[in-house]
């Protein structure tokens, strides 16, 4: 199978490292025009001047805005007026204890994880609908069936992602425009990753040595007994917004290395 995104522009937030970083290359490798967006300027340049070695040939431009505010996302929405491709990316999670936490900080990561990707759809997906063609995923986790209890709220925000993906493709249903999640395990993604670096660090042991101690005490049914790469995760979302994948729409698509034990 090629996938060819050649002449697509393809918008993906929370790009800068970790899994949203491996998403936009290889959305470019596969030919798309890719958006990067980050909070921060230095951040944005910075995975810029990387993208841009490693594919000298591509398209490639910025935009530093803090989606999880609706000034953010309008100035994400003045900048890139229209898009093929959007890939809610943006998230993050805490650690943190469900009696301790405050309103505020319940709706902070509710405003970060889920609503930058509603204000995203709704600015971008009618101009998808009026061409007939457009992909739109959000990057949701195991965690959204697997509440993790020591961070329900993360939980939370991942399952309202599966709510409002499939919503939406509902929505947009024969109109040539697919919505679907993807479900990423346990991944050496920036997050994820400086935690088990630092706790190998802490613990005198290695990173590798620290991810497999995850694994057993926290998912232990994986499949794959280790962590699974950005780039692994990168491969599905890129086939999703591929024009191979026009069959398949209001999907939650796993790369959790089999941690979630059902067969739906």
């Amino acid at each position: 199978m090629k996938i060819e995104l050649k002449g697509r522009r393809a918008v993906v937030t929370g790009s800068t490292a970790g899994i949203g970083f491996a998403i936009a290359e290889g959305l470019a490798r596969a030919g798309a025009s890719v958006v990067i967006n980050g909070r921060g300027e230095e951040r944005v340049a910075a995975a810029l001047k990387d993208l841009r070695l490693r594919l000298p040939q591509a398209e490639f431009e910025g935009v530093a805005a803090d989606l999880s505010t609706a000034e953010g996302s309008s100035k994400l929405a003045s900048r890139i007026t229209d898009t093929d491709i959007l890939v809610n990316n943006l998230g993050t999670a805490h650690l943190n204890g469900f009696f301790d936490q405050s309103d505020d900080e319940w709706l902070e990561l509710f405003q970060f994880n889920v609503m930058s990707g509603v204000r995203a759809a709704r600015r971008y997906m009618p101009g998808m609908v009026a061409r007939g063609w457009g992909r739109v995923v959000f990057i949701s986790s195991e965690s959204a069936v697997n509440i993790p209890k020591e961070m329900i709220d993360y939980g939370m925000t991942k399952t309202a992602q599966l709510s409002v993906s499939r919503g939406l493709a509902e929505l947009v249903g024969g109109t040539g425009v697919t919505v679907n999640s993807v479900l990423p395990g346990p991944t050496r993604s920036e997050i994820l990753g400086n935690w088990m670096a630092a706790t190998a660090s802490e613990q005198g042991i290695t990173q590798d040595e620290a991810e497999q101690n995850f694994l057993k005490t926290m998912r232990p049914t994986s499949l794959i007994n280790r962590f699974t790469t950005t780039e692994e995760v990168a491969n599905m979302v890129v086939y999703v917004c591929s024009e191979q994948a026009s069959g398949t729409s209001g999907a939650a698509l796993r790369v959790d290395g089999g941690v979630l034990r059902s067969i739906f």
